[in-house]
């Protein structure tokens, strides 16, 4: 590990595998990249990055070091010293998690399990799986975790688009399934990352992750609450956010927005309230979020209706991503309240500049040009993701109506504008 000729695998070559691999391949690393996606393997070789913090010279640089391959085949597993599996763990259809990449990960690494090799699973997941699911498959093998093979449990804490906050710079939990294993872990993650966190179990690494999630889960459905409350009350819950801000102690603010988005926060929660219901409880946090997450959602479509005064108005949407500045839109309720609007009769346009088109129930649907003209002949401009780019002066001077969920116009006298807040208690 110390002098760099330790050979590292990475299986799933997606948010958190790729900028993976370019961390590792920049700390002198070989690192063998495997996806079975061929589009991403082909991008990959052509130096074309499909992650936002990823760039193209990242990728070129990364080709032409000599320390870097990428392929669809799993035997590469049996060469290598460690292999860290970064898969995606989404929701099944009625919210349970769904495993099925994490088993056939185990279940390929299995098949070309080594002696001493370290195993390391970074997908989001419940409490238990590294153990009871992960571990029970390797050892098909004949081959002993903690004795033949090390296999260890680090939650990704990958933050798309933070300028602070990269991957290196993220300090990294760490938990093993034996105490040695946890430390062959430690010894190659601090290597790699600036602070690394040793915890006692895997279980308590899988844990810190769902609880990192589900404490956002809960405050972030919380506020779109109050948002709702207090545009029924006249009160502009910003103002009362940013009062509350200056208590030194005992607070920390949340904001409104158009639901709780993105491939973590969302999903994460259920994760747990699967793994709590299994041993036969429940959280009544995780559920009320769930379904406060949903109610955002109809409550942004009734208000962008009430705003526009028609039953079949013409619906701008500025963003679609579930956050600023990156091109993911997975699990963005931008696309829920796309979906919605539609279903209730709005003609929708949508315009994003980092998402050139989207997928809408099946069908995908090009996003269009803003400019003044544009502007004007919507019914309502409405703003789901405040991208650093948006052009706020523009859509202010040239709509007839916007209905602005993420505070573009914070600190514009909205009192006898066009412009509707959420939240801002202007929809008495």
């Amino acid at each position: 590990m110390k002098d760099k000729t330790q050979k590292i695998a990475v299986i799933g070559l997606g948010f958190v595998g790729l900028p993976l691999t370019m961390l590792l391949v920049s700390k002198g690393y070989k690192v063998i990249g495997i996806d079975i996606d061929k589009k991403k393997i082909e991008s990959i070789r052509n130096s074309k990055s499909y992650i936002s913090d990823i760039s193209d010279d990242n990728l070129k640089d990364a080709n032409h070091s000599n320390r870097f391959m990428v392929t669809t085949n799993n035997d590469e597993i049996k060469d290598v010293d460690t292999v860290i599996i970064c898969v995606p763990t989404p929701l099944n259809s009625d919210k349970s998690p769904n495993l099925n990449y994490v088993v056939s990960a185990a279940e390929s690494i299995q098949k070309r399990l080594q002696k001493g090799q370290l195993i390391v699973l970074e997908s989001s997941t419940f409490p238990g799986t590294t153990r009871e699911i992960v571990q029970p498959i390797l050892e098909k093998s004949g081959l002993q975790a903690g004795k033949d093979f090390h296999l260890a449990y680090s939650p990704e804490r990958v933050d798309p688009g933070n300028q602070h906050f990269g991957i290196e710079n993220t300090p990294k939990v760490v938990g093993g399934i034996t105490e040695t294993c946890k430390k062959v872990a430690v010894e190659l993650y601090s290597h790699i990352y600036n602070d690394v966190v040793p915890v006692s179990s895997s279980e308590v690494a899988e844990f810190t992750k769902l609880l990192e999630n589900t404490y956002r889960f809960v405050n972030i459905s919380f506020i779109n609450e109050m948002a709702m409350l207090c545009n029924e009350l006249g009160i502009n819950l910003w103002e009362v956010i940013d009062a509350a801000s200056t208590k030194p102690y005992g607070y920390h603010p949340f904001y409104p927005g158009p639901g709780v988005s993105g491939h973590c926060i969302p999903v994460d929660p259920l994760y747990l309230q699967y793994i709590i219901q299994q041993k036969g409880l429940n959280s009544q946090f995780i559920h009320l979020s769930d379904q406060m997450n949903k109610e955002i959602v109809d409550y942004i479509v009734k208000r962008t209706f009430k705003i526009a005064k028609k039953e079949n108005p013409t619906i701008l949407i500025y963003g679609v991503t579930y956050k600023k500045d990156i091109s993911d839109v997975r699990d963005s309720r931008a696309i829920d309240i796309f979906k919605e609007l539609l279903i209730q009769g709005a003609q929708v346009d949508y315009h994003d500049p980092f998402v050139p088109e989207v997928n809408i129930s099946g069908k995908k649907i090009k996003g269009t040009v803003i400019n003044p003209q544009m502007i004007s002949k919507y019914d309502v401009v409405l703003i789901l993701t405040d991208h650093t780019q948006i052009p706020a002066e523009a859509i202010a001077q040239h709509a007839k109506a916007i209905f602005d969920t993420r505070a573009v116009y914070k600190d514009v006298d909205l009192t006898k504008g066009k412009i509707k807040q959420l939240g801002n208690g202007l929809f008495v």
